[in-house]
């Protein structure tokens, strides 16, 4: 080891406490910088995980190759597993209402298929010979074709052909162009219901239907699936074998990879990583910057007597870099020792609610990846030495007498600290002193104002993003009225009648409703509106001039008598006004959050068919609220205000008359939503029902953004906590050292007579200059970083209310003011321990 080595090292000896709070906020930055290393690698196995038990566990589809290539794949020692089903053919599907897939398309199974490629099933077995068969559910709902359960089809099986081309999977339907040759009759037992295969394409012109492969008659056309050993060469392993065989990539496992081609995933994958690095490494420097500026300030004149007896600017920064990586030695591995428990102890938290977001039946774990290990371990490292460095190459670039002299760090005229008569009749003799130093070492102070400005900035801008956070929660989480909904345009009241009865049966099912809401048109007088109503919903609907009358979209529910009598009851109305021919009836005119539209409490309006030849007349009272939630609206449905009439169903004759379009809802209450859901899905698959539909689990919805705020506000407040600590240290640092560099200054002042009341009052003013210069820039930067963040999130589709973080603010000054008094406390604790002739004698500070 070389002299200058070694004097670092002493260097680092004798600053005991400087050296443990660089040592603190390394381990601080090593840890978390690891924390994100590890999550990130954790996070992405079980998004790979999950989407191998959605997708399949295979990386490349060969959809039509034979049985050599096959064999060849799985000789290759690039291959890691081969799966293959047989093409058994296709089959025309009679009656099917999609011109783009006219077809059934048979896949023969072997059992290391149905192990390799996920099959959900809705309803029924999976097949067991070559003569049973599955089929998915998207025959009915999307070719309008019921296959049922215990039906027998009798197909005419043959293969596609497009000139002397053979037509797979892979090539969508070319109408006009192919043709279907049949080669022989199969008949199969239906004995199961799926889902659509995650194999198949979207512009795959058959339905897959799954049997078992027939070794009596085997296929010379294969499906092949193929998992590389490492999926990182699944571009040039594709590529090579482009040229004799189409392929299919399975994106949806790639992707999680960063392997897909789909660049803004990617970017989005790898750009949140280094962003939160970044944040880690812009704190660290600061903090690690700090320390090794204030150390060289110190050792100033030792650097000084250095060079004059010979020593390089080269030797000297390799010095300051040794001192660095000595620090790193011992940090790092503490850091990583720290950092992965922390993540693992936080990945626990959040196991469970990942589970209800994602993927139910795959564990999120902790992940320790080597690569990741090292990686964050360098990033620590370079971050140590670039903090080192800048302030190395500045000292070693001094020149030798300024070094030796000290007089590089002040330069300042007299009229650059001067003083009003003012401000020492204000501050009096202590603040005077404290001024006249502040003003006299502004570049130490920009680093400690610069720290704590930081520090404000972060906690801030955090809060406010949790604060916009809970907005969005709190709108996206409204009670709403049962825990599973199914809503249908298309289905007859007689279906949806049939299917009620059978979903109301359903495993966990403890009560049920229905509804059906019909769409009018009425004409209201202008001056029935309130002003906000109508000043907003001409703005909307860009109507310049004025008018008398205006048309609005009004909906009537019709919910069951016994719900509606309820509701009549709990108004305090009477009952017997609200029921029979041509009773009065409720409606709900709001807009805005729950203004009203309407200057009166009761009106008469009159609807009209959308064909507008039907009127009806009804006679209502306004309400502030509807007993039963209705039918989500579709976007083009939005119109920015609720107007809607409640009915009973016994009124709903009096309407058909009108014709108007007609949206039919299920609600159902559940005490296992979930299993409850998946049931009924199986029962509406198992009928067969080819009318469009959507089922809602509503619980499962409302859980889900409830775990997904919890998991962003958990990993926001660790991230914070982090970064604030990796400021407080810094802070510390900076206070603590500059006022040890100030010792001879201080004594000084103790021994021409300043009392201790006095010294005191000083420095309580010093940090009051502290927290106000950080106030001066640490507020505005935030306010404005606030509203930026209001405003991306409002870009981004949030409806917002701007609110000023005021009570963020309020605990970041309380915070800052604090930190620095109590930092300040403890310098002036152990500066007063010593004596005074030795500070005075001493010429190193």
């Amino acid at each position: 080891m070389n002299i200058f080595n070694k004097v670092a090292l002493q260097g680092l000896k004798k600053n005991r406490t400087q050296t443990l709070v660089t040592i603190v906020g390394v381990v601080l930055s090593a840890a978390l910088i690891t924390a994100v290393a590890t999550f990130s690698v954790s996070l992405q196995t079980y998004m790979v995980n999950g989407a191998i038990m959605k997708y399949g566990n295979w990386h490349v589809e060969f959809p039509d190759v034979d049985t050599s290539f096959v064999q060849e794949q799985a000789d290759d020692s690039r291959v890691a597993n081969i799966a293959s089903f047989e093409n058994i053919g296709y089959a025309t599907l009679k009656g099917g209402q999609n011109p783009d897939k006219p077809y059934l398309f048979i896949a023969g199974f072997n059992k290391e298929v149905f192990s390799t490629l996920p099959v959900e099933i809705l309803f029924g077995r999976l097949p067991e010979n070559s003569s049973e068969i599955m089929v998915p559910a998207h025959v009915a709902a999307n070719g309008g074709v019921k296959i049922s359960v215990g039906d027998t089809l009798t197909l005419a099986v043959g293969n596609r052909k497009a000139g002397n081309k053979t037509l797979c999977q892979h090539n969508s339907y070319r109408s006009g162009e192919e043709t279907l040759t049949p080669t022989a009759e199969k008949t199969y037992t239906v004995v199961g219901i799926c889902q659509r295969p995650a194999f198949e394409e979207r512009s795959a012109p058959g339905y897959t239907l799954i049997t078992t492969a027939d070794t009596a008659t085997p296929s010379d056309s294969f499906s092949a699936f193929v998992a590389l050993e490492k999926p990182s060469q699944i571009r040039s392993y594709a590529g090579s074998e482009a040229e004799s065989h189409a392929y299919v990539l399975n994106d949806d496992v790639l992707r999680f990879m960063g392997l897909s081609e789909d660049k803004m995933f990617n970017a989005l994958l790898y750009s949140i990583g280094g962003i939160l690095v970044a944040l880690i490494m812009l704190g660290s420097v600061f903090l690690i910057y700090n320390s090794f500026n204030i150390s060289l300030n110190e050792r100033t004149h030792q650097f000084g007597i250095l060079m004059s007896v010979g020593a390089t600017e080269k030797q000297l920064r390799n010095s300051v870099l040794f001192e660095g990586l000595c620090i790193g030695a011992i940090s790092i591995p503490i850091g990583i020792l720290i950092g992965i428990p922390s993540i693992m102890l936080v990945l626990s938290l959040v196991a469970e609610n990942f589970a209800n977001v994602l993927y139910s039946n795959v564990p999120l774990t902790l992940k320790v990846s080597v690569p990741s290990l090292v990686t964050a371990a360098v990033i620590s490292i370079i971050t140590i030495l670039i903090s080192a460095y800048i302030p190395a190459k500045k000292a070693a670039g001094t020149p030798v007498m300024e070094c030796i002299r000290q007089t590089n760090e002040v330069k300042l005229e007299s009229k650059a600290v001067k003083t009003s008569k003012l401000e020492k009749r204000l501050y009096g003799l202590e603040g005077t002193l404290a001024l006249k130093n502040f003003k006299r070492n502004k570049r130490r102070y920009r680093s400690i104002i610069l720290s704590l400005t930081l520090s404000v900035v972060l906690f801030v801008s955090a809060s406010t993003f949790g604060t916009y956070l809970d907005q969005v929660a709190g709108q996206s989480a409204v009670e709403m009225d049962g825990d599973i909904l199914l809503y249908t345009r298309d289905m007859t009241e007689s279906e949806l009648s049939q299917l009620y009865d059978a979903l109301k049966t359903a495993d966990g099912v403890t009560k049920s409703t229905d509804q059906a809401v019909l769409t009018y048109t009425c004409e209201v007088n202008t001056s029935n509106l309130t002003s906000g109503f109508w000043d907003s919903y001409r703005e909307s609907a860009d109507l310049d001039a004025p008018s008398k009358t205006v048309k609005l979209s009004m909906d009537v529910q019709f919910i069951e008598d016994g719900i509606y009598k309820n509701f009549i009851e709990s108004l305090g109305l009477p009952t017997a006004e609200y029921n029979g021919q041509n009773s009065k009836m409720i409606i709900v005119g709001k807009y805005n959050g729950g203004l009203d539209m309407f200057t009166d409490r009761s009106m008469d309006f009159i609807l009209s068919a959308p064909s507008g030849e039907q009127t009806k007349i009804i006679h209502t009272t306004f309400a502030d609220t509807y007993p039963l939630d209705p039918p989500p609206a579709e976007r083009s449905e939005v119109k920015g205000y609720v107007l809607m009439v409640v009915a009973p169903h016994q009124m709903k004759s009096q309407f058909d008359a009108l014709d108007a379009p007609a949206k039919m809802g299920l609600t159902f209450w559940s005490d296992n939503p979930a299993q409850s859901t998946v049931k009924m899905q199986a029962m509406i698959e198992g009928t067969g029902i080819t009318s469009s539909y959507t089922l809602y689990n509503v619980h499962a919805m409302l859980e889900q953004n409830r775990n997904i705020l919890f998991i962003v506000n958990l990993f926001t407040v660790v991230f914070i906590i982090m970064i604030s600590l990796i400021a407080v240290a810094n802070v510390f640092n900076t206070i603590s050292t500059n006022i040890k560099l100030r010792r001879r200054e201080l004594a000084m002042l103790r021994s021409v007579g300043m009392s201790d009341r006095d010294f005191n009052k000083m420095m309580r003013f010093e940090c009051a200059l502290y927290g106000a210069r950080t106030m001066l820039w640490g507020l505005p930067l935030s306010g404005i970083l606030s509203w930026l963040i209001y405003q991306g999130m409002v870009i981004g589709g949030g409806d917002l209310d701007f609110i000023f973080p005021w009570g963020s603010i309020g605990i970041s000054m309380l915070g800052v003011f604090l930190v620095v008094f109590i930092t300040t406390l403890y310098a002036i604790h152990k500066l007063k321990r010593e004596n005074i002739i030795d500070a005075l004698r001493d010429d190193m500070a």
